[in-house]
């Protein structure tokens, strides 16, 4: 007899955290391992933010919080919507959340039941499958199309509507692909979401990693249609290098806002009490750091491309948005478990089998690490395609 609950069959654990797990001990064993693995900006968190989270503790700030959030922070969130997106939200329709992973996971939680389906565009970011699981749910894969940037069209989703669809799952601009919709793209989705009554969790935590000039558009901003079907998602730690610090945020309908409180009134309660002050330091204080870290990013992300471009048995779709490359290794002939593991074991090179996102003949390499790690890790990838 088995204790754990049937429906942990089927969920996976997080092969990018495994991955990055694995590069980690093998470095602390000696081995010079070039990694690719995590979502995780290599910038320390600003000073600015750091110190209001050091005077919070010093203040003795260390005690519960309201369930979604201190006022302040919230105020500051609704803020940055009204400036940066256009949108205007009341104080109640903001949660502060443990991480944009837990924000998408209780907004599933809360609009979903069992036996609802959940469209998910692939690839998609590894954990919304297996989030929509737990919830009791059952995700709905769509492959999207390389021609189409890996972009999911308006055709595609209504074509994947059944009467069990509840929800539609959107990452602009996109891990792993760094794909990013435009207006009349997202105007598209809406207008299928609007006429099915289809709720929008649009996950924008990349929001302003975004290059060539493309502009980032926030799906609730189409229309006031698409304002009462969204949950936008958001967070802390990829613009402000915040990762460890597990600060996300939903912008939602009154009624599901509500229901996301409850949730996490009866789960984490409220996100940790000091950190949440360092939140209200990020979004109001300087925000020069961000365009220097996109500078940067963009100067590797450029790199990148002229150097896959020119990498026998690999084809590779210019990433517009986030920090990751999804590299299509179709010729290579090797599944993406298969070849992960050979990169590793052989070559010392970390990235993330695409299996991971639901394309399975294809690997991310994010460039959130060293242009020094790049070119090494590079090189070697590239002596391992070269020998298949």
């Amino acid at each position: 007899m088995s204790f754990i609950a049937e429906k942990f069959s089927e969920i996976a654990p997080s092969q990018t955290l495994a991955i990055t797990a694995a590069a980690k001990k093998m470095r602390d064993e000696g081995q010079d391992v070039a990694s690719f693995g995590a979502g995780e900006p290599d910038f320390d968190t600003p000073q600015h933010i750091k110190d209001a989270c050091i005077e919070a503790l010093q203040d003795g700030k260390t005690k519960y919080t309201p369930a979604t959030g201190i006022p302040e922070l919230k105020e500051a969130v609704a803020a940055k919507f009204l400036l940066e997106n256009g949108l205007e939200y009341e104080e109640s329709q903001i949660s502060i959340n443990c991480g944009a992973k837990h924000s998408c996971y209780n907004a599933i939680l809360a609009c979903c039941d069992p036996e609802d389906e959940v469209i998910i565009p692939a690839p998609y970011w590894t954990s919304y499958p297996e989030m929509v699981r737990l919830s009791g749910a059952e995700p709905y894969v769509v492959e999207t199309k390389r021609e189409n940037g890996w972009k999911l069209t308006a055709d595609e989703f209504e074509e994947a509507i059944s009467g069990r669809t509840r929800m539609l799952i959107l990452n602009s601009p996109n891990n792993p692909t760094g794909s990013v919709y435009s207006k009349e793209e997202l105007e598209a989705l809406v207008e299928v979401a609007e006429s099915e009554d289809i709720i929008i969790l649009s996950d924008e935590i990349y929001e302003k990693l975004v290059y060539n000039d493309k502009k980032h558009v926030s799906t609730a901003t189409v229309s006031e249609a698409a304002k009462n079907l969204t949950i936008t998602i958001n967070g802390l730690s990829k613009v402000y290098s915040m990762t460890g610090w597990r600060l996300g945020y939903t912008a939602a309908p009154p009624e599901i806002a509500k229901a996301i409180g409850i949730i996490q009134s009866h789960t984490t309660s409220n996100p940790t009490s000091f950190a949440q002050w360092g939140g209200i330091a990020a979004l109001q204080g300087d925000q020069n750091m961000i365009t220097d870290m996109v500078e940067e990013y963009d100067m590797r992300r450029q790199y990148m491309m002229s150097r896959l471009q020119g990498i026998k048995n690999v084809d590779v779709v210019e990433p517009e948005g986030a920090f990751y490359f999804l590299v299509d290794t179709t010729k290579i002939g090797l599944n993406s478990m298969n070849l992960t593991e050979k990169l590793l074991s052989r070559y010392l090179v970390a990235a993330v089998p695409g299996a991971a996102f639901g394309y399975d003949q294809s690997i991310r390499l994010s460039y959130a690490t060293s242009l020094d790690i790049i070119k090494k890790g590079l090189d070697r990838f590239e002596e391992f395609c070269h020998a298949h």
